[in-house]
């Protein structure tokens, strides 16, 4: 009782924070405030949440790290959406139970209730915020509540879990915000729709877990608003590759021991690692029209199109070789490439290649460019596992990222002018 009351209190204290500051100033006369009644409610009550990171907000906005927009909208959206999770659903759980009824719920394929409510909530907290302070553009909305839904789904039951979160969402609006980058309303409501419902119909399918589904529909609005839809398309494709090839002879896989984890389950870093690059290259676009900016995206796709069917079909050929000394290794070995590996992989680069060109986003160049990309970028990862990885001074997501940007940079590299 004496946890929740302190719970209660310190989002009271956050709730009002957010009402009381555009008619505060100067902004560190509100944040000593903030975190005086937040000392003196985690002293009384020994709770941290949400008081601990409600302080941490607090001295960022004083010092003047964060404007106020990024201070009130980080508190309306983590705060309401938090508490509407934990109470407004009425599973007021003990631990252990609310543990085992989450665990039943992803088996099924089930979205648990607290991420639904946090969703609705904080979404709604954060447009009336965002509109009373003035800022029309739901953008910054979206993305804090995204980000915020990918690390709940991250951190799970971590105690630093709602701090992390806290400043992950300031550090995303403060970067949107900071690039001034205007969207139409129904262009990001349609993507926000595309993006998620993809992550949805991935993780019914058990292609994603619950942070793949989150990190996949993050990826997918950053490609829609900042380039369209037809980029979404690409990475679609490349979903699909690799789904795919990931079941193909699948239980023989297993037996070599060399499947994907979680019998293809593909969680965030696995999405960052194969899309972060081009979701950044996106952005890029978004903000300078450069083509090139289309190569990197197109070069980084191929790249995780090319290394996924090759390690999912190559690894089931004739025994690999080792990339760096040509001697024969088991299937699986980081660095082995087999002459069917690399058949495929070429052949994956061409279909994301040929695709871009159909649909608009390529021209005939830049889909030559690609194909070659694809085939950099894969042997790029073979390099980096035979050196780096297999001396375990990097992992596997740390490699494919490495590969991504380095067949993404490539064929950057022809369209700088």
């Amino acid at each position: 009782m004496m946890r929740q009351t302190g719970t209660l209190l310190g989002t009271a204290i956050g709730l009002l924070a957010i009402a009381a500051a555009p008619f505060v100033s100067p902004g560190w006369v509100l944040a000593g405030a903030v975190i005086l009644a937040c000392l003196a409610v985690l002293t009384v009550f020994r709770e941290p949440y949400p008081t601990a990171p409600i302080m941490a907000l607090a001295v960022l906005f004083g010092l003047q790290v964060i404007p106020l927009l990024v201070f009130a909208l980080t508190l309306a959206i983590m705060l309401s959406g938090e508490l509407a999770a934990r109470y407004a659903d009425g599973t007021l759980y003990t631990r252990r139970r609310r543990q085992t009824e989450e665990k039943r719920r992803l088996s099924a394929g089930e979205i648990p209730p607290a991420y639904l409510w946090f969703t609705g909530v904080s979404l709604v907290a954060g447009l009336v915020v965002s509109g009373a302070l003035g800022h029309t553009d739901p953008l910054l909305v979206l993305m804090g509540v995204t980000v915020a839904l990918l690390l709940k789904a991250i951190l799970e039951d971590r105690e630093d879990a709602f701090l992390v979160e806290v400043l992950g969402v300031a550090m995303t609006i403060y970067l949107f915000d900071d690039l001034d980058f205007t969207v139409n309303v129904l262009n990001l409501i349609a993507a926000a729709v595309l993006a998620f419902s993809f992550g949805y119909f991935a993780y019914r399918a058990r292609a994603m877990d619950l942070s793949g589904l989150f990190s996949g529909a993050l990826v997918g609005i950053l490609l829609i608003v900042f380039a369209d839809v037809r980029w979404f398309v690409v990475l679609l494709l490349f979903f699909a590759l690799g789904a795919g090839t990931t079941r193909y002879r699948f239980d023989y896989k297993r037996r070599l021991g060399v499947e994907e984890g979680k019998s293809g389950v593909r969680g965030y870093r696995n999405v960052f690692a194969n899309g972060i690059v081009a979701a950044a290259a996106a952005v890029l676009y978004g903000v300078t029209q450069h083509p090139a900016c289309i190569a990197l995206f197109l070069g980084a796709v191929a790249t995780a199109a090319a290394d996924t069917v090759a390690s999912e079909i190559g690894v089931t050929g004739k025994t690999p070789y080792l990339i760096t000394t040509f001697e024969r290794v088991r299937p699986g070995t980081n660095g082995g490439v087999t002459l069917v590996g690399e058949a495929v992989a070429t052949a994956a680069a061409f279909v994301i290649g040929l695709v871009a060109l159909l649909i608009g986003v390529a021209t005939p160049e830049m889909m030559l460019v690609t194909v070659a990309a694809g085939f950099v970028g894969t042997n790029a990862d073979s390099l980096v596992g035979a050196v780096f990885e297999n001396r375990g001074l990097i992992g596997n997501s740390g490699t494919n990222l490495t590969a991504t940007l380095a067949g993404g940079i490539f064929a950057a590299l022809f369209f700088l002018r």
